[in-house]
């Protein structure tokens, strides 16, 4: 097989590529680059099991970044057993066609416990005090070792939240290329979160994310340039666009308010009670699942959803086989956003009742997705808490605001515009006109196998 390496740069599409970007430039101009129809949901998660197995939603259950866990009766974000994800991979694939064939997935979720060669994911450790602290999970184990040897601490903090910059994108970067020269692996799978967090904070505004572009530029010329030499053939694509928002819809305080979502008062700070609540919404970009415990209530909330402004799609059952995402762990409803909102998780009605982990980066206690995580409402007091840290204190980094409007792009949705749509680049022609998400598997595979 042919040594092929694809390389996913979050977030990048035509509205991007252009003036700070001449390397990508260059590059793309001898290629073949097609537009990919979005996935319902055009999310991480969904998106990258659509790529590695060919398969939707529907079937590999892989329906958001998280949803709820009846069983548990809790809302479960960002897992990462590949276990969770149904289907066989195109490593699996591989193996059976080429016994000698191995994989390597670099930053690729659900990236735990598979059944890939070589992987490295980021998993920070948890530490009895409360603190949290930077690092990266691998298999085999000794490649986490090696790599932090070599490379310096896995830049965790700088992959997401408020301090999320080109430092995370260079580490995987660097971290790809020394896992390759050790093991030379016929299939690499390589994650570049970059662009993900300046379009979020800005959207697609190019004089405010030109420093961002010139930097992921830089990044690619090196990255390319290294399997070039190695003969690899390289797939570039992303999983979504991002386009430009400015309506956040607080979905579970509408909810809330119609006498829906249930509350629990610890502290004197609100929680929501899912498995209590007769319905309640798991939000995720420009999409929620609506999880109706008390079916009776199914057409009222319905009827409500349809009324609200800046919800586009209400999904029942029916239409969700539509649109290839009905599973067990979707919602009874699925709302999608028109093309300026997005929904948020919020259900406090006044926010000195927020939870306390609304306040601080917290992508597991959160009962939905927050991207006003990169963003710090005072260095002041960031710097504060950082200094009772080094002192030996016990700390909580609560310097997230609360305020929705802070996000200027996002995705999720399908029906977006052609310049946010995601894209793929490859050295074959593509004959398809529309490429779904699910035809990406068969795009890498001929490149795997082509003479």
């Amino acid at each position: 097989m042919n040594k092929t390496v694809v390389i996913n740069i979050v977030g990048l599409s035509t509205s991007v590529i252009g003036e700070h970007t001449p390397f990508l430039n260059d590059y793309i101009r001898s290629k073949c680059l097609k537009q990919i129809e979005p996935l319902l949901p055009a999310l991480t998660t969904s998106v990258q099991s659509a790529y590695v197995t060919g398969k939707y939603p529907s079937e590999t259950g892989i329906v958001g970044n998280g949803w709820y866990d009846k069983v548990d009766s809790e809302v479960k974000f960002w897992k990462q057993s590949n276990k969770l994800v149904s289907g066989d991979k195109i490593w699996d694939k591989a193996k059976n066609a080429d016994p000698s064939f191995t994989c390597s997935i670099m930053f690729w979720w659900y990236n735990m416990y598979s059944t890939a060669d070589y992987s490295v994911t980021p998993r920070p450790n948890y530490l009895a005090d409360g603190r949290k602290m930077p690092d990266c999970y691998s298999h085999p184990a000794e490649l986490r070792d090696l790599l932090q040897e070599r490379l310096g601490q896995f830049p965790l903090f700088q992959f997401w939240g408020p301090g999320a910059n080109i430092r995370s994108s260079q580490w995987i970067s660097d971290a790809s290329m020394l896992s390759d020269d050790l093991y030379n692996p016929t299939l690499s799978l390589v994650y570049l979160p970059h662009l993900d967090y300046c379009l979020q904070r800005h959207g697609p505004n190019i004089k405010k994310i030109a420093r961002e572009l010139r930097e992921i530029d830089s990044l690619l010329k090196k990255l390319i340039t290294f399997y070039e030499r190695k003969n690899a053939k390289i797939i570039l694509l992303s999983e979504y666009g991002i386009a430009p928002v400015n309506n956040p819809i607080h979905i579970n305080r509408l909810l809330r308010q119609h006498g829906f979502l249930n509350i629990r008062v610890e502290r004197g700070l609100e929680l929501l009670d899912p498995g209590a609540s007769k319905a309640f919404a798991v939000a995720d970009h420009q999409i929620a699942h609506i999880y109706i415990n008390d079916q009776t209530i199914t057409e009222n909330v319905k009827a409500l959803l349809k009324t609200v402004a800046g919800v586009e799609m209400v999904l029942d059952r029916e239409q969700q086989a539509v649109h290839h995402i009905c599973h067990e762990r979707a919602g009874d409803l699925i709302i999608v956003a028109n093309e300026n909102s997005w929904f948020t998780y919020y259900f406090w009605l006044e926010d000195t009742k927020a939870p306390d982990y609304a306040r601080v980066v917290d992508i597991h206690k959160k009962p939905g997705y927050d991207p006003v995580e990169m963003f710090m409402n005072s260095k002041l007091r960031a710097g504060y808490k950082l200094l009772r840290k080094k002192t030996g204190l016990r700390y909580v980094m609560d310097v997230i605001p609360l305020d929705a409007i802070l996000i200027k792009g996002s995705h999720g949705r399908v029906n977006v515009k052609n310049e946010y749509k995601p894209i793929i680049v490859t050295d074959n022609k593509i004959d398809k006109a529309h490429i779904a998400a699910v035809d990406v598997f068969d795009i890498i595979w001929e490149q795997l196998t082509s003479l």
